[in-house]
């Protein structure tokens, strides 16, 4: 794992592997399905690794004690529709509590900048760490305005968990956000001129739902 300023990268040979399999194009939609939720738990793991405990009194088999438990309104994660929404149940495999919300872009195919179609999220979001998920991160226009939008609704810890990143889209979140942590699996080479990332693994939401 590699941390810089507000920026982790995982090198886990697990990660690693995973993300390997999903760039195959021979990788069919249930595998790759799959796949995303692992990643997703496994980075989740790192990412959540700061969640604020409280010591708690249970009673064991033997006698009362005091343990660490989570403490406070815990976890709201937000997928960036509809790709995001593959990571959501490796998350929820960790904090089942968590509440989720919802941000829906896509991308204006000319332009190659976001529009919005959709929002929904927990009334008590400013009370909550956000983790954002989408599983690429290519231009950071999506990123940027989900980010964007969760703050004017008073988010004040936010965080950022992508699969495979672009450096155009590290360079726009890292300028515009520098508060936000940011978690990706790998950083490519760079767009292509239709603004998907290289080599990357092709539309994450295709291969995810199995619509292309």
């Amino acid at each position: 794992m590699i941390k810089s300023e507000n920026i982790v990268i995982f090198e886990h040979p697990l990660i690693q592997h995973k993300i390997s399999l999903l760039r195959d194009k021979a990788t069919g939609t249930n595998e790759f399905r799959k796949l995303v939720d692992e990643i997703a738990m496994l980075e989740g793991f790192e990412a959540l690794s700061d969640l604020p405990v409280e010591d708690v009194e249970i009673e064991t088999p033997i006698e009362k004690c005091k343990t660490p438990m989570i403490a406070g309104r815990k976890l709201a994660v937000v997928p960036i529709l509809r790709a995001g929404l593959g990571m959501v149940s490796g998350i929820l495999a960790l904090v089942p509590n968590a509440k989720v919300g919802h941000i829906g872009m896509y991308r204006d195919e000319e332009t190659l900048q976001p529009k919005e179609y959709y929002c929904k999220l927990p009334e008590d979001i400013d009370q909550r760490l956000v983790l954002i998920v989408d599983p690429m991160l290519a231009t950071g226009g999506s990123a940027d305005a989900a980010i964007e939008f969760v703050k004017k609704q008073g988010a004040k810890q936010i965080k950022f968990a992508s699969i495979i990143a672009a450096p155009e889209g590290i360079k726009m979140l890292t300028e515009k956000h520098p508060d936000i942590q940011i978690y990706c699996g790998s950083i490519d080479r760079q767009l292509n001129e239709n603004g998907y990332i290289l080599p990357g693994l092709g539309d994450a939401g295709d291969r995810i739902f199995g619509t292309k």
